[in-house]
């Protein structure tokens, strides 16, 4: 599925490279795991080749598939009238949270337009914060490496996008 030195993906951490594939042996079963090394933090974790994609690791994305989340970006985000006792936040948190699991790139670019233009009608609280720049930080560190710029670019880019 991936191979040494390929740069993949991993839901809600950002991207990571594939460092080794190891054999290890767990009980009677002997299994392949990928090793990856996180880019921009000091993480390293194995995941069973078997089950590396029930957990959402996949490929970086295409210049094409970034040229289509600029688009996304760029669209206004659903109106959410955020008076209504039914929007609260835990409940879009767990909506967010769920998009975020997917690691679907796209996903998470609706995630951040939403939050924007939350930010722009009213202060977030201290989650919403915390996940607009989580968001943030996973779209540029994408974005920086499909597009071969530096990642505060790839922020600069995604925020004067979003409007």
């Amino acid at each position: 599925m991936f191979s040494l030195k390929e740069k993949v993906v991993y839901p809600g951490h950002g991207v990571a490279e594939v460092t080794r594939i190891l054999e290890k042996q767990i009980g009677l079963k002997k299994s392949s795991f990928f090793e990856l090394k996180f880019l921009n933090k000091d993480m390293t974790i194995l995941i069973p080749v078997e089950n590396a994609e029930n957990v959402g690791l996949r490929p970086l994305s295409s210049s094409q598939s970034i040229h289509d989340l600029f688009v996304v970006l760029s669209q206004p985000a659903p109106f959410r009238n955020l008076d209504a006792p039914t929007v609260n936040w835990s409940k879009r948190n767990k909506e967010y949270l769920g998009k975020l699991r997917t690691g679907d790139l796209k996903e998470i670019c609706t995630i951040y337009r939403e939050l924007r233009h939350i930010s722009a009608r009213k202060e977030l609280s201290f989650g919403e914060r915390n996940l607009l720049q989580k968001t943030e930080v996973l779209l540029a560190e994408e974005i920086s490496i499909v597009e071969n710029i530096g990642q505060d670019q790839a922020v600069e880019r995604v925020r004067h996008l979003v409007l």
